[in-house]
């Protein structure tokens, strides 16, 4: 498994979201055709639609369920899987401050408005990539 950020200007910004990004490039780890993993993730990008938690992010929670996921009741499973997040969490706020796309563009891209605004200032081109090449480094580096 090596780092996957250097695909994101392969497939950035095509007509995936960034969770379809994150979570579509680790499919294989699963098992998963590429095709059931962009559907799987495909609600998750644009902050789940209102511009909250970042696709990216939401995308690595995917991939880090994959992994390390818990499929008991059993307590100290889920409290690993819990704490996977909130480590690829701390990592990601300490580069960026922030797990929320309005704040990490600048702009509310659930909004019709707000997403012509971004488009026309570059951000899915320019910002977006760079937020999914952290969360695959992170996802890498420190959560294998």
């Amino acid at each position: 498994m090596g780092s996957k950020s250097h695909l994101v200007e392969q497939v950035f910004p095509a007509q995936l979201n960034c969770a379809q990004t994150v979570f579509s490039f680790h499919a294989d780890e699963f098992d998963l055709d590429k095709q059931t993993a962009l559907k799987i993730a495909s609600g998750f990008g644009g902050g789940m639609a209102c511009a909250e938690t970042c696709g990216a992010i939401t995308g690595s929670y995917m991939v880090i369920g994959m992994r390390h996921g818990h499929t008991t009741p059993d307590q100290d499973a889920k409290a690993f899987t819990k704490q996977k997040i909130q480590l690829f969490n701390e990592k990601f706020r300490a580069v960026y401050g922030t797990l929320i796309c309005k704040e990490l563009t600048g702009y509310d891209i659930s909004t019709p408005e707000g997403n012509e605004a971004a488009k026309n200032a570059g951000v899915f081109a320019n910002k977006c990539p760079v937020f999914v090449k952290t969360a695959c480094d992170i996802l890498e580096r420190e959560l294998n």
